[in-house]
């Protein structure tokens, strides 16, 4: 059995209406006055919470709203802010893009270490900042991971930062924040989380205490995602997304994803398409190419699905992935890369890109090479 590091927030909250509670945990940790990192979607409904930070004492210092996948450019306005304004928090609430930038900060505000100078693995040497996150969307698991992506622009590439530093203090998941998330951004987020709890179970570094939410987090995602998108309000979907959500972002820290997320990094930085739509996009097509190293595997995540046993593993295997693909279709989200007006003559540069994302690349089951990724993405066309 191989070795395995759990690496996750030492309090995790969750439960319809939790968030307020927040307050009185960065209260209790001397916090005075904290960096609230956000987007404007979400600003407005955290009505509660501002009035819960209040009564505990707690000043709010409100950083520019993250509106999108954040560049080093926006990472490095933020931080200064945050430095000037001499915070001794910082509170993360919205997607995993606001979520990434506040665990950034926190970490980067009183270290001397540059953004540029921590991508990759454990390079961070500490964060002094006490750091809470609550996601809004179900979702990136950001709130629970190591994990921080920032778009390098000169590279048009996504790049990532990994330490058990980025691992937030703690996580209130409250699914009621996820009422208001409209369908399309339900969609991908859901597909994104869905993405990770599949590549963690067929994964190189696979293991069986990260399999059990893998598996749960696949039934809770496929079973509720479409109730969801279709009745944002449905607040039974939307509670089981938020938790197959955190049981994705559990997996992240001890097993992490693999080449779907690495082939849909440089779709992201360089055409600025949703992560959760790239990987959906591209999910069923490196399935396929990964079906021969682990055909079991890939035959317990479609019964996960909900795909009935059906003739030999590798048949059952390839229902899943129908099974998927469907689900995506249902969802509203688009199927192929020509959908999204991405160029066929721009394959060859979008396979070395993803070649660059070796620490996600290292654990996949069948070796990729660059001819393998541009195989991919003309399936994906």
């Amino acid at each position: 059995m191989n070795i395995v590091t759990l690496q996750q927030p030492a309090r995790i909250v969750f439960g319809n209406g939790c968030a307020p509670q927040c307050a009185e945990f960065l209260a209790q940790r001397g916090v005075k006055r904290v960096l609230l990192v956000s987007s404007s979607p979400v600003l407005p409904t955290l009505g509660e919470v501002k009035a819960a930070m209040q009564r505990a004492g707690v000043e709010i210092v409100q950083a520019a709203p993250v509106d999108s996948e954040p560049t080093q450019a926006l990472f490095e306005n933020i931080l200064q802010f945050a430095r000037a304004e001499k915070i001794d928090g910082v509170l993360g609430i919205g997607g995993g893009s606001a979520i990434d930038v506040a665990k950034l900060v926190a970490a980067l505000a009183r270290g001397k270490q540059t953004a540029p100078e921590v991508f990759g693995i454990n390079l961070l040497r500490g964060r002094e900042l006490p750091l809470v996150c609550l996601p809004t969307t179900a979702g990136t698991g950001a709130e629970v991971s190591p994990n921080a992506i920032l778009l390098d622009e000169a590279d048009e590439l996504k790049k990532g930062v990994v330490s058990p530093h980025l691992v937030p203090d703690a996580a209130f998941v409250d699914p009621l924040l996820t009422l208001s998330v409209p369908p399309a951004v339900t969609a991908a987020t859901g597909l994104d989380a869905l993405t990770h709890c599949i590549e963690a179970y067929a994964n190189k570094f696979a293991h069986p205490i990260v399999d059990i939410y893998a598996l749960q987090g696949i039934k809770l995602i496929s079973q509720n995602l479409v109730r969801a998108v279709r009745n944002g309000n449905d607040v039974e979907a939307r509670a089981a997304l938020a938790l197959g959500s955190l049981y994705g972002g559990l997996c992240l820290g001890p097993v992490n994803t693999a080449a779907v997320h690495a082939l849909a990094y440089p779709l992201g930085g360089r055409f600025h398409i949703a992560h959760g739509v790239s990987n959906a996009l591209l999910l069923p097509h490196v399935l396929r190419f990964n079906f021969s190293a682990a055909p079991e595997r890939y035959a317990e995540i479609s019964i996960a699905l909900g795909v009935a046993r059906n003739g030999s593993t590798l048949t059952t295997a390839e229902h899943g992935v129908d099974f998927l693909t469907q689900l995506s279709r249902d969802c509203g989200v688009p199927q192929k890369l020509s959908d999204l007006k991405i160029s066929r003559d721009a394959i060859p540069s979008l396979a070395k890109s993803a070649m660059q994302v070796q620490r996600l690349l290292k654990n996949n089951l069948r070796p990729l090479t660059e001819a393998d990724a541009a195989q991919i993405y003309a399936a994906a066309y």
